[in-house]
């Protein structure tokens, strides 16, 4: 393997976790190119300390969306004879929004939602979780390259290489006719604060067992304590009680943090998907046999209106 790439992306004048995870993977494959939509030049720097030595970028996109842009400028570069043997992709919307049109574009298959790569040889495989994660299936790529893959968050560690700044080349977007005429008017972005939910080292989510929306306030208050971010089960989401952006699992968002605690939530595999990367986890339920307690490092047989209030207590008292 001679040649990744990596779709990069930026959020507040940085690389996303994501980009930076699939970077250090990508170093670890061979030469890394990172590709960007949008400018490069704040980001640059960054990109080369994670393993990339050649960034391309489309430059100002003028309000096109992303991923028919973006798609159109990786396929033009390509056809002009810098071909990657793999892309890797984050696997989010716009992550996913590239990789299908390039697939079209490339006549390529697409692995999506995988957790690992392999290189032996000239042979790709990558490693998929499917029955809730309960088991991991490997399968190889055949056929000609590039080969396009997607990975769930947190698959990889990142792990800054120390270079220096990566080269930028000019990737202009073709013309792209009707598909281009498409355009984003606004931009909406939730208003939060602390860190962000799947970047936190502390992660404190609610399930059904709090009994009511209110009660959430348990969850929100314990996490502000120890400067993590608040989660949720599905449940609740769906209930109305938080936002869709809370959530972990399957359908939400995967978290690996230092601490996981689950609190009123019994465990079901669309939840434990999302969270059972975590590096200690604790659960509070009432319901001792409920399926959480067999992850958890640290079991708590009790009813979260007591135990949470106690916790947030003498967390305030230190």
């Amino acid at each position: 393997m001679t040649n990744v790439w990596v779709f990069a992306q930026e959020a507040a004048g940085a690389p996303t976790s994501g980009t930076l995870e699939l970077l250090t993977k990508a170093r670890a494959l061979g030469t890394v190119t990172a590709f960007v939509g949008g400018d490069a030049s704040a980001i640059a720097g960054a990109l080369g300390d994670y393993g990339a030595t050649k960034v391309y970028a489309t430059g100002d996109l003028g309000g096109k969306l992303p991923g028919v842009a973006v798609a159109a400028a990786m396929k033009a570069v390509i056809d002009g004879g810098d071909s990657p043997d793999l892309i890797l992709f984050p696997q989010n919307y716009a992550g996913r929004d590239v990789v299908s049109r390039l697939s079209v574009k490339l006549d390529r298959t697409v692995l999506t939602n995988n957790v690992d790569v392999a290189v032996d040889g000239d042979a790709v495989s990558v490693t998929t979780p499917i029955f809730g994660g309960n088991t991991l299936v490997t399968t190889k790529f055949s056929g000609a390259a590039p080969y396009l893959a997607t990975f769930r968050p947190k698959s990889f560690a990142a792990e800054a290489a120390g270079g220096g700044a990566a080269d930028v080349v000019a990737a202009p977007v073709p013309e792209l006719g009707a598909t281009g005429a498409a355009s984003v008017t606004a931009v909406h972005v939730e208003a939060s604060t602390g860190p962000k939910l799947d970047e936190a080292a502390v992660v404190v989510s609610g399930g059904r067992g709090l009994g009511e929306a209110d009660k959430y306030q348990l969850v929100e208050e314990l996490a502000k304590l120890l400067k993590g971010a608040p989660g949720a089960s599905r449940a609740i989401v769906d209930a109305g009680w938080v936002p869709y952006s809370y959530q972990v699992g399957q359908t939400g968002k995967v978290v690996k943090p230092g601490v996981y605690i689950a609190a009123g939530i019994s465990g079901a595999t669309q939840h434990m998907v999302g969270m059972k990367g975590s590096k200690n986890i604790i659960a509070i339920n009432k319901d001792k046999e409920a399926p959480i307690f067999g992850i958890a490092d640290l079991g708590i047989v009790g009813d979260v209106h007591k135990v949470l209030p106690k916790l947030i207590e003498a967390l305030q008292s230190r």
